[in-house]
């Protein structure tokens, strides 16, 4: 119902309260108890912390960009312990511009300070992060949520921690060449 968490919270609160008839005044009480306790119950992607910490270890620069309210966001980040491995965090919210932007993209390369052919964008929505990416001239490779998904990018992973040996191979010299706009 929620379209993987990209459609608001309180848009599925008011169907969910018409649907069950609970009355218009549950849509705020729902709304603000995801608002203050959804950072007690996020689950990160297996292996994120051990990928992260193999990617700074490999001298890689991390920045995260996400779409979504700052307080909210930031307590989610902060929940799943992972914001020390981030040289700059950014949130639409805070910035005043969101995915696909490309406003939000170019900020967090110059924050990390590299240039584009250095970046590499990770999400896993693919018009929003993907495409967006790859629009500015990023390379970027999609997290798919299922296996069996078609891959409809360049460059996909089923697994996080399939992307430290990604990386790498999207490092080579070989594949560099076969990479050009």
């Amino acid at each position: 119902m929620d379209q993987r968490g990209y459609l608001p919270k309180n848009q599925v609160y008011k169907q969910l309260v018409h649907e069950l008839d609970l009355g218009k005044g549950m849509v705020v009480e729902l709304d603000q108890d995801y608002q203050d306790s959804f950072k007690h119950h996020c689950i990160p992607f297996k292996g994120l912390k051990e990928v992260l910490l193999q990617l700074i270890e490999n001298n890689y620069q991390l920045g995260l960009i996400t779409n979504g309210k700052g307080r909210f966001q930031m307590d989610n980040i902060q929940a799943l312990g992972i914001e020390s491995f981030f040289r700059t965090i950014l949130i639409s919210e805070l910035e005043g511009v969101k995915k696909p932007d490309p406003t939000i993209f170019e900020r967090a390369m110059e924050r990390i300070n590299q240039p584009l052919e250095a970046c590499v964008y990770v999400g896993d929505h693919l018009e929003k992060d993907v495409q967006a990416a790859e629009n500015i001239g990023m390379k970027a490779v999609w997290k798919k949520d299922k296996k069996e998904e078609e891959s409809l990018a360049r460059y996909s992973i089923f697994h996080l921690t399939e992307l430290p040996s990604l990386l790498q191979k999207m490092n080579t010299k070989e594949e560099r060449s076969c990479y050009s706009k």
